[in-house]
């Protein structure tokens, strides 16, 4: 017997964590699609409005070889502005994952968002087991993960939106605060709020992942960047960061092998 096609209101908008969601999107989720290209939790996040930030990561993105401030401002920006430009009676579905990486993408969008306060907003968090990747996800669990999403209120909103903010001024105090304001309906802030303010430099200037990065290539018998990605990601899982993350702070530890 054929699968009856998932069924979603017209107005609705998915707002996905990255393209590797999109590649595997179930196509009967129907609605508009937008992507949040980002990695808000590398590099200059400074900007009083939304041209001043997009204009600090486009420069701040150029700086990989891989990347150029022309993709960005193409691929990224737009992305943005599209979630800017929402109309009131949208139903907006927010795909995001629980590792830090994604979860400071998650709170600049809901940052986006508290300007139109008739949106309804939801969240799609992965399944127990794939909680860093929605991509591990079959198409039939990736739609019991949207049967399952969860409205957020107002209040919430304003709170994930404060999250951004305290991120965006380094007010460690402030982010912390309100993580504990949402802790008790969302059991994977405090985590993700943790593992940033583990960042912190400690007397040496390392981090948690700077210091967990220095010991793996420390061990390497033969050190070569992939292993020692593939043996970090596996330990610091929560983090999420991808190559181009790690290898920057690679080559910044190099000279302390």
């Amino acid at each position: 017997m054929s699968q009856q096609p998932h069924i979603t209101p017209d107005n609705t908008v998915h707002i996905l964590n990255g393209d590797a969601l999109r590649e595997c999107f179930p196509p009967s989720l129907s609605g508009e699609i937008i992507v949040a290209r980002e990695c808000l939790v590398d590099g200059d996040v400074k900007g009083d409005t939304f041209d001043q930030l997009m204009t600090n990561r486009a420069a701040f993105i150029e700086q990989y070889p891989e990347c150029s401030k022309e993709q960005y401002l193409q691929s990224t920006v737009p992305e943005f502005k599209k979630i800017l430009a929402l109309a009131p009676d949208r139903q907006v579905v927010c795909w995001f994952e629980q590792d830090l990486f994604c979860q400071v993408n998650f709170w600049y969008v809901c940052s986006l968002l508290i300007d139109n306060p008739q949106l309804i907003v939801y969240l799609v968090r992965p399944n127990k087991g794939n909680e860093y990747s929605f991509a591990h996800m079959s198409t039939r669990q990736l739609i019991v993960a949207f049967d399952n999403k969860q409205q957020l209120t107002k209040e919430q909103l304003k709170l994930f939106a404060g999250l951004w903010f305290a991120y965006q001024q380094q007010n460690w105090q402030q982010l912390e605060s309100t993580a504990a304001q949402l802790s008790s309906d969302f059991l994977f802030v405090k985590p993700a709020v943790d593992a940033q303010l583990a960042r912190l430099p400690d007397a040496n200037g390392l981090g948690l992942p700077e210091r967990e990065l220095l010991a793996i290539m420390r061990r390497q018998q033969h050190l070569t960047f992939t292993a020692v990605f593939q043996e970090f990601y596996q330990s610091m899982a929560l983090y999420s960061f991808g190559d181009l993350q790690v290898k920057a702070m690679y080559d910044r530890l190099l000279p302390l092998v």
